[in-house]
């Protein structure tokens, strides 16, 4: 007879029969089956972004415009968008096993058709379908979470984020490098091999799941937008989120644009490097997150919001070109990146407390959230360049962090004092956002 399992928690498949094990006892999850995992999300979260550097290559190959060879990465990150939204909510229905490799296997199919497109029509289909298969990453972290020790949590989530941001910094050098040597198709069928050897590798790896007590599909997905409507803290994280991500996919999305047009000259592979620098962000989160724990998400908003406006300004000297462009894109892009990604870790960490049972339909409304933000900002920055250059996309993002520090700002300032965040603790401040 099986056991009784709590709701949410994992049961272990042993011979054909659930059996629970205590609630996070560190026996599911050993170290290379953690690590293994992050390179998953790693590869994940990286195919979404490496077609931000191979834009101008995807232009010249299939004879259209580079704004066109665009669409290629807004169709991405918008079927990233709808992936969350209705396939990440299944994660507290199906087993996570079938379910996180069948999604693999699905993405490793649609690189392969990206791969192979005779157009850009047929092309951006294809990115559309590898976007909404390829959330392996937003499915991975309420899978660790509830198989390791809890004294292990903290130290895996880390280490799950860390390959997350791995995958979006090197992807574009990866994608760059091999673009320019072997053509812009070469970065979606090696990723396709990649995805799918994955898959393999995970339907062996991973412990068999049990599933929590069956919900309907219609509820788990309009649980996530009740929870968005009523929690004014996750609506504000939301904000944070969507206004800085897009900024940050307009600022990357235009890069291509900028170096591969007359004030530099390059291509591709000069996107990537330039996405190495970007690195030492991973780095910085951890620290991030010990701010958080001892001072609260509202301080670390303030400064990240505050370094996307500066970093607005410096990405702006880039238009002159030369020495003195080419520092400048450094500085701003590694600004851009940690202001981002941190600010990343205070939403985050002020969603989650919110609500410890819902934590998946939290994440599955904030992310929606942050990644039309990012779609957004993909295709308006396009637009902005092509009508007012690179320090118009660099005013876009201006615009769209002097949103987010005026709401912030309300938050702090507007509230009465003591009023915290429900569940955060924001010393000497607070409210109801």
């Amino acid at each position: 007879m099986t056991p009784p399992t709590p709701a949410g928690e994992p049961a272990i498949v042993t011979e054909g029969a659930a059996v629970r094990r205590p609630p996070g006892d560190g026996t599911t999850l050993g170290p290379r089956t953690v690590l293994l995992l992050a390179l998953t999300c790693a590869v994940g979260v990286g195919n979404v972004y490496f077609p931000q550097a191979i834009t101008p290559l995807v232009a010249a190959g299939l004879g259209t415009t580079p704004d066109a060879a665009t669409l290629v990465v807004t169709a991405t990150q918008i079927g990233y968008t709808a992936g969350i939204l209705l396939l990440v909510p299944l994660g507290d229905r199906i087993p996570y096993r079938p379910f996180l490799v069948a999604l693999l296997l699905l993405a490793g199919l649609g690189l392969l058709a990206a791969g192979c497109a005779p157009a850009l029509p047929a092309l951006v289909a294809a990115a559309a379908c590898v976007g909404v298969t390829t959330v392996a990453a937003q499915l991975i972290a309420p899978l660790a979470a509830g198989m390791v020790a809890p004294d292990r949590r903290g130290a895996v989530m880390g280490t799950l984020l860390s390959g997350s941001i791995g995958g979006m910094l090197l992807a574009r050098t990866f994608s760059g490098t091999l673009g320019e040597r072997l053509g812009w198709r070469a970065p979606y069928l090696v990723a396709a091999v990649v995805v799918l050897l994955l898959a393999v590798v995970l339907a062996r790896a991973l412990p068999v799941t049990a599933p929590p007590p069956p919900r309907p599909y219609p509820s788990l997905l309009a649980e996530s937008l009740r929870l968005w409507r009523t929690e004014p803290q996750l609506r504000r994280s939301c904000l944070y989120q969507a206004t800085v991500f897009g900024g940050f996919s307009a600022v990357w999305t235009c890069l291509a644009l900028l170096l591969a047009g007359p004030a530099y000259g390059l291509g591709g592979q000069a996107v990537g490097m330039l996405a190495l620098v970007g690195a030492v962000t991973m780095f910085c989160t951890p620290l991030a997150g010990r701010l958080v724990d001892r001072r609260g998400p509202d301080p670390v908003n303030l400064v990240c919001v505050l370094g996307v406006l500066v970093a607005a300004a410096v990405l702006a000297v880039g238009a002159r070109g030369g020495t003195v462009g080419t520092a400048a894109l450094v500085a701003g892009t590694l600004l851009l990146d940690i202001a981002m990604q941190c600010g990343t870790v205070a939403n985050q960490a002020r969603v989650f407390a919110l609500r410890p049972d819902a934590r998946s339909r939290l994440n599955t409304a904030y992310m929606t959230c942050a990644y039309l933000g990012g779609s957004a900002g993909s295709w308006a920055g396009v637009r902005v360049h092509d009508r007012a250059g690179w320090p118009g996309v660099c005013a876009l993002v201006a615009l769209l962090a002097s949103l987010a520090l005026a709401r912030h700002l309300v938050a702090l300032y507007g509230r009465p004092p003591g009023a915290g965040a429900r569940g955060v603790r924001v010393p000497g401040a607070g409210g109801r956002g």
